[in-house]
């Protein structure tokens, strides 16, 4: 029988910090130097967290579909790639500085601004009046930096999709509707970044850009919307905190047509995760306008030429792995009054799956002997330090599903014990059997 306890949600950000921090998922940037504002490394846990979304992501919406082609292109594009998209005019955000403190705030943002630190006697900032900030890095390419040399990191990965359309078509054979697919960073200057991983400088985004015939983005529209909200309850995200938000006419990108927002509720509040929008055939005309390329296509049975029309789906890489810690994370009160901190990732998405943990270091032979057998099939974790109750709480907050432990009666009874992480229940199996029962409880994501 499990133990009677309670349990409670995240409630403030500062505790998840805190354990990334302690367990080695997610950390400042450049943390010898005092950080970097706006840049986070992922540790070890974090990394294998990460990169299971990502093959998630990957094997849904690429690999299980014959209609979508996945590409990895270069960060930096063309310079005129963003004249085109639109990017070096419009991309900017009002900013005012404070001509005390020296701050730097966007203007939506002032009501959040705090006090002001260099005004004695006032709490209040010395605001200039707004103007806008592009959001674009620049960067130089060549060993001068004249104007000619002027790049820019990419915003955002969807563009050289675009760009890359006619070639990838073509060598792919694909006809319309199909899809491009692409994971990779993106970067923006934002003027203040905040909320943990959830507003950066620097992130990675996974776009799938799909397309179709103008008569079909109804269809396509409502497919992927369809797909994308699937595939985050798939991630185990709680009903009561997912949700779709349709965009007002007055929050549309001029050249969008429609806009649904997943959203997931955070400590600091409902936040879009991901977005499902209908880009119409604005991107391919823009960029076929400033290359002087043709990117329309001809329907090979009614002859007719036309540009396709783009329904797109992006999900923030690092946004969706922030909420699947938050959602992971809870606090347990056990029947004898400890209190536990467990992360409950799906099996699937845990950066650790299996702990090996011998009752002793004189049980290392066989121990090891099991963990080279599981690591051919999971990531696995091997702990012999300290005591089993210590070991079994350090799994909790790694979020590992399953701890194998060795004892003195394995060499004779040859089973080993198996610990189940969110019930706490264990169980006596035969070593041999060991693998065939992980891989059946972690099981596939669906």
């Amino acid at each position: 029988m499990a133990a009677e306890r309670s349990a409670r949600r995240l409630e403030r950000m500062e505790d998840l910090v805190s354990l990334c921090a302690r367990r080695g998922f997610v950390f400042q940037s450049s943390e010898i130097y005092g950080g970097i504002n706006g840049f986070w490394d992922y540790g070890p846990l974090g990394t294998e967290l990460k990169n299971n979304l990502k093959s998630l992501w990957w094997q849904r919406v690429v690999r299980e579909r014959p209609d979508v082609e996945g590409i990895d292109t270069a960060i930096i594009a063309h310079p005129r790639t963003w004249e085109a998209s639109g990017h070096v005019e419009h991309f900017s955000d009002p900013l005012v500085d404070c001509r005390a403190c020296k701050k730097r705030f966007r203007a939506d943002q002032v009501g959040d601004a705090g006090p002001c630190s260099a005004r004695q006697g006032s709490s209040e900032h010395d605001f200039t009046e707004p103007r806008n900030f592009n959001l674009m890095l620049r960067t130089h390419i060549g060993a001068s930096e004249d104007a000619a040399a002027v790049a820019y990191l990419r915003a955002e990965t969807c563009q050289s999709i675009f760009n890359d359309f006619k070639r990838v078509r073509e060598t792919s054979r694909q006809k319309i509707p199909f899809g491009i697919a692409q994971l990779g960073k993106a970067f923006r200057n934002e003027i203040n970044p905040r909320n943990f991983t959830f507003r950066s400088r620097e992130f990675e985004q996974a776009e799938l850009e799909f397309f179709c015939h103008a008569t079909e983005r109804e269809k396509w529209f409502s497919h992927w919307t369809d797909e994308r909200m699937r595939f985050h309850r798939e991630l185990g995200l709680a009903g009561d905190r997912l949700r779709t938000r349709a965009h007002a006419t007055d929050e549309l990108a001029h050249y969008a047509r429609a806009a649904v927002d997943v959203e997931y509720l955070f400590p600091f509040g409902w936040q879009e995760i991901e977005g499902i929008h209908d880009r119409g055939s604005y991107d391919l005309s823009r960029h076929g306008e400033y290359s002087g390329k043709d990117l329309g296509v001809t329907d090979p049975e009614t002859k007719e030429h036309y540009v396709p029309v783009v329904i797109e789906t992006s999900v923030g890489i690092d946004r969706t792995c922030l909420a699947v810690m938050v959602d992971a994370y809870a606090e347990e009160t056990l029947e004898d009054g400890e209190t536990r901190i467990v992360m409950r990732f799906h099996p699937a998405l845990a950066p650790i799956q299996v702990a090996v943990l011998p009752l002793s270091k004189k049980l290392s032979e066989p121990a090891h002997r099991l963990e080279s057998e599981l690591r051919r099939r999971f990531n696995v974790f091997y702990d012999d330090a300290g005591n089993i109750g210590r070991r079994y709480r350090r799994q909790d907050e790694a979020g590992t599903p399953f701890c194998v432990t060795i004892d003195f009666e394995s060499a004779q009874d040859e089973k080993v014990t198996v610990r189940e992480r969110d019930s706490m229940e264990q169980e006596r199996i035969p070593i041999g059997a060991v693998g065939a029962v992980l891989a059946e409880r972690t099981g596939a994501l669906r």
